[in-house]
């Protein structure tokens, strides 16, 4: 897997975790979702691809 894809998932997590913890941050759970969904297309086309993207 891709260092940058990694790096984006984690920070999908940490914004995940952050944003649920904090109602008055709850635009941090959107942003993670987002960032998430960026990171499994990411991933879904490195693998359709054969893994050389």
């Amino acid at each position: 897997m891709n260092i940058a894809l990694l790096i984006i998932i984690v920070v999908a997590i940490v914004l995940a975790i952050v944003g649920g913890m904090n109602t008055a941050l709850s635009w941090l759970l959107w942003v993670a979702l987002i960032v998430g969904v960026i990171a499994l297309i990411a991933f879904l086309l490195r693998v359709v691809r054969g893994g050389r993207a």
